[in-house]
């Protein structure tokens, strides 16, 4: 199924919006993240889990530090290269969709919150790319793991959290978290500021539910999230009303209306091809 038929929530008036808020307009919404390169973006997504050992470089304040300043050279190029987990993504999306740099904004953005880039990948590319990464680490999952790529699975992070983190051991009983509990901070979730206090934010977003079968989303509710460290913010100061992308603990980026359509699109598509599409469910294998 193509990604353009799932149902998606209204835009103009989600359930999880508090009404008493104003919202900026679209070209309020989007022009921050319009105006960031790929490199600058790619940093203010990747840099949540990086701090907390999750995946990346062991320098997590240097991939800070280059957000915060909104510079791009080489060095940050190379702490990019170091995320085993996406830098492959964003060169198989680049690769299928001919543009040259994986850093692309058209890219990073693909991979982090879905555009029009993924439907055209190649599905046969995608899958070589899955196998050389995964088969042997998915071990007996392998098969599981695979189920997903004829039907409608696509290279962005939404997939590699619901289809590829149950089968590779990727759910953090090491840490002693919940595999719910990793799904839903590790997805990127959409949400909308309701008040902000210094480094700190109370986003309304939906969190990740299970009815035993189906991984699905809740009713709104408030959380308290990161947008800064001693002052010093990845982005200009966010403003009640505001939607917003979250990762991990901190708020990551503002969405423009076309960008939170196409997150809650992707998202909603992966939930479908988790909970209905492939015969084996890796969310509901871990959580069940």
């Amino acid at each position: 199924m193509n990604p353009g038929t799932t149902p998606v929530e209204n835009v103009s008036r989600p359930p999880e919006s508090p009404a008493p808020i104003s919202s900026p307009t679209d070209d309020e919404l989007g022009s921050v993240s319009r105006a960031t390169p790929g490199p600058l973006l790619f940093a203010r997504f990747a840099y949540p889990p990086n701090e907390l050992g999750y995946c990346g470089p062991s320098d997590s304040r240097a991939l800070f530090d280059y957000g915060a300043a909104g510079f791009v050279d080489p060095g940050l190029v190379q702490l990019a290269k170091g995320f085993a987990g996406a830098w492959p993504y964003l060169e198989l999306i680049a690769r299928g969709s001919g543009i040259s740099d994986p850093l692309d904004r058209r890219v990073v953005e693909a991979y982090w919150l879905g555009n029009d880039l993924l439907p055209s990948i190649d599905m046969q590319l995608f899958g070589n790319s899955l196998l050389e990464r995964f088969r042997r680490r998915a071990g007996a999952g392998w098969g599981h793991l695979s189920e997903a790529i004829p039907v409608g699975a696509m290279p962005n992070h939404s997939y590699h959290v619901f289809g590829i983190y149950p089968w590779v051991g990727l759910l953090g009983a090491d840490r002693g978290e919940t595999p719910l509990h990793v799904l839903d901070r590790c997805r990127i979730r959409w949400g909308q500021i309701v008040s902000t206090d210094g480094d700190q934010a109370v986003v309304l977003s939906r969190p990740l539910t299970f009815d035993g079968h189906d991984v699905g989303l809740g009713e709104a509710r408030a959380e308290q999230v990161t947008c800064g460290v001693g002052g010093t913010s990845l982005t200009a100061r966010y403003r009640p009303g505001e939607w917003v992308a979250c990762h991990w603990g901190w708020v990551c980026d503002r969405l423009s209306r076309r960008q939170l359509s196409n997150l809650r699109r992707f998202t909603l598509n992966q939930f479908d091809i988790t909970n209905r599409r492939v015969a084996h469910s890796g969310p509901a294998e871990s959580l069940a």
